[in-house]
């Protein structure tokens, strides 16, 4: 279908609150694109379609600037730039050729430097399905470490440039993951609800590979979603055959050194028949492994075509000479894209095998797992994720702050700089860990950025609804207990805005010198309060960057949407001793407790031992401790060593890093906490709120010692007596949940080569293991790999840091400096619940939107009363608000989730109905239209393709809202996002 550019312009007729295209739009424009614009092919015979395109990895080896620009080429030589001068010069001189391009952060750029001649051509391209985009995101995001959140803006990002700039013919219709190290079942799901066709990605475990090519199963149905009505989230699959390179011997780039084609019969080196005749066994063989007369080839690879032309003059040579024997070789050679391939395997209206599960973990050999990088550079996979929570904020408040958000008293600013930078941070070499260190500081570097910006937005518009211009601190540092006007102040207020729709309890620490504080709410009542000494671990992380001695605690009751503030006020200057701690002898019975749990450590070792949960009468024996494996130095059955990429521990038996933990407790009304010190680089603390159903575990570890030369990979591990049979479970992105059984593939029969590593699997936001009694519960606060090695036990790994390369391409050990370039601390958060197993997703559901989206803290020196809420009403428990963004001046856009899965809760696994135009208090909502994921097309005119398979067609449905319902009335079934445009007027 046709589809607008979707701007202010879409609400010049409005009519019942829906939208309507004005006269004039790209809608009326029918340019031959897409799969209007393929080649014919021919029938009878094998039709190869020749892929020309290039992989610019957005930042790896070199930053992204470094690779747009050609810089420091004594790393790589590449140069973005002068890859799409030269394709397009190539494109314009000749009709018949083609190209595809992906990564719209660099092209976007591209396109900024281009006079109006040059972009009016490159439209012509585009129209004429010459240049088409594939994929469309601001970057090739990795499909392990990143949420689903940040995926679905870093791809409305780079989909919405499309739009805008090139319409219609703009918009990709293939999905093309070709270089992300394993695949997740929910990336397709989400591909699948943008409105993709079909994907193609290059990397799959070598053993699929090859179950696959026996099987001819290459190609598949893949129903990503185990909650959407099919085929909402099914999405034709294919592996390409090479990855994402070119058949042996037919690299034609300045890069490659095979043998150019030689058509000159007066040449003694002439060597037409020679290739035609090999590039023909290639062709025959790799159809021996697909199912239809077509096959794909993958011309191009990292960084290729700077000069275009030594491609398309071997590819023109290469396709002029076999389609000259097609009627004895049965060949034919065409210039192609995803899209024109697709549409072949669509035409040929056979029957495909279905996907249930995902591709992890990937391997490309038997002792190389690349399961390492779901935890490689934890500090900065934190760093992404709060950066994103920042994100959410940001956006929010711009829509709530109305115009002064983005010009208002602290200055001009907006949210694209961290729009920009989180869409680059979640490209697959960028959150991942996998890229050079050099590099990695500069993606922290562009978040850098994009939080300057932001603060001043947030400033502007918390202004604007408090009707405030005091001054604004954002207290950065806090997990270190640094925040120098709560250190100095005698009074302060501390404003705190919770970007969920739902009301929330959050416990508040700030640092601060002194031990006697009153604490008040916004209507002048007194809030309890505590002083609780700074740790022993955090003084020694933060060395000389603050000095309070303590640390304020008090809980905060947060508005839907909204923020309340309270005034803290020193009242006692007498001394820093706080009256929350005392000490706790070894040999003495240990335990913290409230209203939900009760927690027991051995006296002996000082180690956590039992959890029992007070209201769900379940008790479960727990040992806790830190370990690490001893990283491979490539000895013994294989060369492979442990890497940015790759995990390869030396045994199957980590090495605790103690038996025993030294205690101190600090237990007051508010807080309950047990301080473990386990080796004078690993610490932590175990922590009960009062009211808080959750336990929670602060771990600090690093720096890593190497000093005896090992390289360490450090995990935390529970070990219970749950009868848990081989299986435990992880999510997918942060969404849908996977059962995972060890030493075991769904779709092959696993030869399991690494027990440890083998059965490592990404852990974006949580872990479980369960009997049919009791399910313990771990939610995370970052990326990290996680795995159940023994029934009963479940581990993550935490941090890493490694002697050695994995000679994946990084070409330096994974050993980051710190800021003190004696080893890198890291300290974060585990969530822990106990509960039955029925009862355990209205626990750690809506806890991990909570973690994924927490408050954000805002200090003014001296005292101030506010409390707002944008919203009526709360939303519903199992409904959350996961975009609220300016969309134009016009304009926003809204996504609503359903963040439940079918049966996981009696009450919350029901569909939900929410009624926009009565949730919101700060604006009313005078138009709407209901778009895709992907913010790129209207719903109702989404026309995807039909596939074939044992089970009958996956055929999507015609989609249109229920005339009788108001055009506000949302429902949503299990774990559905709709995404909405609306025009609204601020009250």
């Amino acid at each position: 279908m046709a589809v607008a550019v979707l701007s202010a312009a879409v609400f010049l007729s409005l009519c019942a609150g829906s939208l309507t295209f004005p006269t004039g739009s790209r809608r009326s424009q029918r340019p031959s694109c897409g799969y209007e614009a393929c080649h014919d092919t021919k029938a009878g015979v094998l039709n190869v379609h020749l892929v020309p395109h290039t992989h610019d990895d957005v930042g790896w080896l070199k930053t992204v600037d470094q690779y747009y620009y050609g810089a420091r080429n004594e790393i790589q030589h590449a140069g973005v730039q002068y890859i799409l001068d030269s394709v397009v010069r190539q494109l314009l001189s000749d009709p018949t050729k083609r190209f595809i391009y992906v990564e719209i952060a660099f092209f976007a750029r591209w396109w900024q430097q281009q006079s109006e001649d040059m972009r009016s051509a490159v439209r012509q391209l585009v129209n004429q399905g010459r240049l088409e985009f594939i994929n469309g995101g601001w970057s090739m995001n990795d499909e392990a470490t990143t949420h689903y959140s940040a995926i679905i803006d870093q791809m409305s990002l780079g989909l919405r440039f499309l739009n805008e700039t090139f319409g219609e013919c703009g918009r990709p219709r293939v999905a093309w993951h070709i270089d992300p190290f394993g695949h997740s079942r929910e990336q397709a799901s989400l591909f699948a609800q943008m409105g993709f066709d079909g994907f193609f990605f290059g990397r799959l475990d070598y053993q699929d590979k090859r179950a696959r090519l026996q099987s001819r199963e290459m190609e598949m149905l893949w129903r990503a979603s185990a909650n959407l009505k099919p085929p909402a989230g099914d999405l034709f699959t294919g592996v390409l055959p090479n990855g994402y390179n070119p058949p042996d011997g037919f690299c034609w780039d300045q890069s490659c050194i095979d043998t150019p084609i030689m058509d000159d019969k007066t040449m003694e080196d002439y060597n037409v028949d020679k290739i035609v005749q090999r590039f023909n066994e290639t062709a025959h063989a790799q159809a021996s492994h697909y199912r239809t007369n077509h096959i794909i080839m993958t011309m191009g690879s990292d960084f290729q075509y700077e000069n275009a032309n030594l491609w398309y003059k071997n590819l023109d040579k290469l396709i002029h000479h076999v389609n000259l024997q097609t009627s004895e070789t049965n060949v034919h050679a065409l210039y192609s894209t995803p899209s024109c391939y697709l549409k072949e395997l669509h035409n040929a209206n056979i029957s495909w095998s279905m996907k249930y599960d995902d591709f992890f973990p990937y391997a490309d050999n038997a002792h190389n797992f690349w399961t390492g990088y779901f935890t490689s550079r934890p500090a900065l996979k934190r760093y992404e994720r709060l950066s994103n929570n920042f994100l959410q904020v940001c956006s929010q408040l711009e829509v709530l702050g109305g115009k002064v958000s983005r010009d208002g008293p602290y200055g001009k600013a907006d949210s694209d700089t961290l729009k920009r930078a989180m869409a680059v941070a979640q490209h697959h070499d960028a959150v991942s860990g996998t890229e050079k260190q050099h590099v990695a500081d500069d993606y922290a570097r562009r978040l850098s950025q994009g939080w300057d910006q932001c603060e001043i937005l947030v400033a502007n518009a918390m202004s604007a609804l408090t009707g405030s211009q005091g001054p604004v601190v954002f207290c950065e540092n806090l997990n270190i207990s640094v925040c120098p006007t709560s250190e100095s102040s005698q009074k302060f207020s501390v404003t705190l805005y919770n970007p969920l729709a739902r009301r929330v309890s959050w416990p508040v620490r700030l640092p601060v010198n002194g031990s006697q504080f009153s604490v008040t709410d916004s209507s002048g009542q007194p809030v309890d309060s505590e002083v609780v000494p700074v740790s022993n671990a955090t003084r020694a992380v933060r060395r000389d960057r603050g000095y309070s001695v303590n640390e304020l605690v008090f809980l905060s009751s947060l508005p839907e949407l909204g923020f309340t503030t309270y005034t803290v006020s020193r009242t006692a200057q007498n001394n820093n001793q706080a009256t929350g701690g005392h000490q706790s002898k070894r040999d003495a019975a240990m335990s913290i407790q409230n209203e939900f749990f009760r927690v027991n450590f051995d006296p002996q070792t000082g180690l956590l031992s039992e959890i029992q949960s007070l209201d769900r009468k379940r008790t479960l024996p727990i040992k806790q401790n830190f370990y690490w494996y001893n990283a491979s130095t490539g000895n013994g059955e294989s060369s492979q060593t442990s890497g940015a990429y790759i995990f390869r521990p030396n045994s199957s038996e980590p090495v605790p890093i103690s038996t025993t933990a030294q205690t101190y407790t600090v237990q007051n009304a508010l807080v309950q906490e047990v301080y473990q010190n386990f080796s004078a680089w690993c610490s932590q603390v175990v922590r009960l709120y009062r009211a808080q159903n959750v336990l929670e575990l602060e771990w600090t570890v690093g720096p890593i010692p190497v000093g005896d030369g090992l390289g360490k990979e450090i995990i935390t591990r529970f070990d219970t007596p749950l009868k848990t049979a081989g299986l435990f479970y992880t999510d997918s992105n942060g969404r849908e949940i996977l059962e995972r059984r060890r030493n075991f593939r769904p779709t092959w029969t696993l030869k399991q080569t690494e027990p440890v590593a083998g059965n490592y699997y990404p852990v974006n936001s949580r872990i479980y293991i369960k009997d049919s009694d009791t399910q313990l519960t771990l939610l995370t606060d970052r990326s990290m790999g996680g795995s159940s090695i023994q029934d009963g036990s479940v581990e993550l790994m935490l941090h890493r840091r490694l002697l050695l390369d994995d000679f994946r391409g990084v070409g330096e050990p994974l050993s980051e400096p710190g800021d003190y370039y004696d080893g890198l601390v890291v300290r974060g958060r585990l969530l822990v619940f106990l509960s039955p197993p029925e009862a355990a997703a209205e626990l750690h559901r809506p806890q991990a939107q909570q973690e994924y989206l927490q408050p954000q803290i805002l200090l003014h020196p001296g005292g101030t009363k506010q409390e707002f809420s944008a919203v009526l009403s709360a939303l519903p428990l199992n409904v959350h608000l996961l975009t609220l963004a300016q969309w134009d001046a016009d304009a926003v856009l809204l996504r609503l989730e359903h963040q439940f899965e079918k049966k996981e809760s009696s009450t919350y696994s029901l569909p939900a109905t929410v009624d926009l135009q009565k949730v919101f208090s700060r604006f009313s909502i005078e138009g709407l239209r209901e778009l895709t994921l992907g913010a790129n097309q209207w719903r109702d005119e989404i026309s995807r393709l039909a596939w074939r398979t044992s089970g009958g067609w996956s055929r999507p449905e015609s989609w249109s809202a229920d005339p009788a319902d108001p055009p506000t009335l949302v429902t949503l079934q299990p774990m559905e996002i709709r995404t909405f445009l609306l025009k609204i007027r601020l009250h």
